[in-house]
């Protein structure tokens, strides 16, 4: 079977087994079992491949099938122009979360600031801003110690060790600093959408998917104790679930933020929160 003849066999298959973009996942697993990149596949249509080739790669291609995230598959996700290592300890960083760390970008003001991530997961918004902002400090907090390794695993890949304090703690337990800049990508998941979630999704840790039975209680819990870490005129930024924002505007109006604002992600959805206090 030659490189062409696999991913056409591929595709078909991912095809019958509801994966997107299922020509995409294709080339990306060949690429990672050959150790090629992906746009190198299109110069050796026509190269035969070996049966060590082909027996992890069907492997894979199972795998793949049965709804495993291609980012387990892989071990590695692209994040804002970074490669972070990823797998089962924590969720899946999705482009609405590169799309918040991008946002972010223009609004620290202080190139200095003391910034917190809460709920940081493999660590990509934590890593991503300490590599963005060379002179800030940068703190991140989960309550998973899984994810936490992963998260100290990437610092390291990333030569960022000692720019970034990670602490064990749910929210904001442990947390006694003030900060410029408290975000968080925190479960926002409501516990009866479970049946509803595709199985890739469903393939993340369930302490980083669900917020409780409405979905929005961890994130109502940090809007309210975030107020005693932030500075003067500090921002928290927030992603949200579908649907969930106009009622957590409505609760930080209602806890005395200001500057309130919401933006939406690729798909046109409210999906982030933003408000200053103090």
């Amino acid at each position: 079977m030659t490189v062409l003849e696999l991913l056409q066999s591929t595709t078909a298959y991912f095809k019958k087994r509801g994966v997107e973009s299922p020509r995409l996942n294709a080339e990306h697993l060949l690429a990672h079992i050959l150790k090629r990149k992906r746009i190198e596949l299109y110069l050796e249509f026509e190269r035969p491949l070996a049966e060590t080739e082909l027996a992890p790669l069907r492997e894979l291609v199972r795998r793949r099938g049965q709804g495993e995230p291609l980012q387990h598959l892989l071990g590695t996700v692209e994040f804002a122009g970074r490669t972070f290592l990823c797998d089962k300890r924590a969720l899946v960083p999705r482009p609405e979360t590169e799309q918040l760390a991008e946002f972010l970008k223009s609004e620290i003001r202080n190139p200095k600031s003391e910034i917190l991530d809460v709920g940081t997961g493999s660590g990509v918004i934590a890593l991503s801003l300490a590599a963005n902002f060379p002179e800030a400090t940068v703190t991140a907090t989960d309550i998973s110690e899984d994810a936490l390794a992963l998260a100290r695993e990437n610092a390291d890949r990333l030569g960022l060790t000692n720019r970034v304090e990670f602490l064990t703690g749910d929210l904001l337990l442990y947390v006694t600093h003030v900060y410029d800049l408290i975000v968080a990508n925190l479960p926002y998941v409501a516990a009866a959408d479970r049946a509803v979630l595709s199985r890739e999704v469903q393939h993340d840790p369930e302490v980083a998917l669900f917020g409780g039975e409405r979905g929005d209680e961890m994130v109502r819990k940090l809007i309210d104790a975030a107020r005693s870490h932030l500075a003067p005129g500090g921002l928290l930024a927030l992603e949200v679930g579908l649907g969930q924002a106009d009622d957590l505007t409505a609760l930080m109006a209602e806890k005395n933020y200001h500057d309130i604002k919401t933006e939406r992600d690729y798909g046109g959805l409210i999906r982030f929160l933003f408000g200053r206090y103090g």
